[in-house]
């Protein structure tokens, strides 16, 4: 195994880094409230930062997060780049891959998806999709949103002007501030991904596209981590207590050294699975180990983060508040620590 970024990779995350760095600030988050920022999103998209991502592969794309993690951008880079570039460019058959993959690349096009499966949709005979998804990130900015039905088959659900009167969408806010809504489907417009039921759709695919969102998803807990753990270093480094700096506290340095082991378990552990699926090596298990450590080390690290700030971390206007946030959703998102190790211990049992 070798994680070290090619110089294609390295040169996208650096350029994202920048982009983040100087677009994703305090004032502008605050500004945001829980919307997206469409500046940065029209500047991601125009670095070609989304379209790159089908050369990048998955590893090139938790890199690329990792820096969106650090500042908790309000944009939908990981949903667009998991549920649409790379399970399209995947799955999707020459005329969804034709029709869709430009778009998404630059910008005009925004898929989120509708996951894990849910047991309320289903197909109708007259091949509408009707259900209710309770919850779907970054959906009030999507153009399209992936549905997985109750049998973990795919279906495309273009949304917007023109989509008839059977999709409806409602306002949901989550802990993060991630555009989220409930998607009612009523018989609403919708096209299987791929060419309809065998290989190349139905469970398998399901479970490919699920095993990639939840790598991607961990790597960017690993940057919403290290963004919390920068804030850490800086503040206990210039607040001073009873004369010394807080940093110098043994029990400062213990917080903050656990929490530091935790984020680079969680960055190696995407690192891996990412790095398996892009030489193309059986990662279903590594995928369910990185969102292990995402979700049960992420939300300690974040607790830190907040903790060690004191005061100024129960301030909901404080940017390491926004990371405690982020990193409770990412610790929920796509299944809890306890239900994926449960997962995983299904399938290491099952010798699959």
């Amino acid at each position: 195994m070798d994680f070290t970024p090619t110089e294609d990779q390295a040169e996208a995350r650096d350029l994202a880094a920048r982009i983040f760095a100087d677009l994703a600030t305090h004032e502008r988050l605050r500004a945001a409230g829980t919307g997206s920022d469409p500046e940065l999103w029209k500047a991601l998209c125009g670095a070609g930062l989304v379209a790159a991502v089908a050369e990048l592969g998955l590893l090139g794309l938790v890199l690329l997060l990792e820096e969106q993690g650090r500042t908790t951008a309000q944009v939908p880079y990981a949903a667009s780049c998991v549920y649409g570039q790379l399970t399209i460019a995947a799955h999707g058959t020459d005329d969804q891959r034709a029709r869709l993959l430009p778009g998404i690349g630059d910008g005009s096009v925004v898929v989120a998806g509708a996951f894990p499966a849910q047991q309320g949709v289903r197909p109708s005979a007259r091949g509408g999709l009707s259900g209710t998804v309770p919850v779907v990130p970054w959906l009030r900015d999507a153009t399209h949103v992936l549905v997985a039905d109750a049998g973990r088959q795919l279906w495309l659900v273009p949304l917007g002007v023109g989509t008839g009167t059977g999709t409806r969408i409602e306002e949901v806010e989550l802990t993060a501030p991630w555009s989220a809504g409930r998607l009612v489907l009523d018989e609403a417009p919708a096209e299987i991904l791929g060419s309809g039921p065998g290989p190349d759709s139905g469970p398998d695919v399901y479970a490919d596209v699920l095993a990639t969102a939840r790598t991607a998803f961990a790597g960017l807990q690993a940057g919403v981590c290290a963004g919390s753990l920068a804030r850490v270093v800086a503040h206990t480094n210039t607040r001073e207590q009873f004369g010394r700096p807080l940093a110098t506290r043994q029990a400062v340095q213990l917080r903050a050294a656990d929490a530091h082991m935790d984020t680079e378990a969680i960055r190696v552990t995407a690192y891996e699975a990412a790095w398996r699926r892009d030489a193309g090596l059986p990662y279903a298990t590594h995928a369910l180990t990185a969102a292990w450590w995402a979700s049960e080390a992420g939300q300690r690290v974040v607790h830190t983060g907040q903790h060690l700030h004191g005061g100024a971390g129960a301030d909901v206007g404080h940017p390491v508040h926004r990371h405690f946030l982020w990193g409770r959703q990412l610790d929920a998102y796509l299944g809890s620590g306890s239900e994926v190790l449960q997962e995983l211990g299904e399938l290491i049992a099952s010798g699959s």
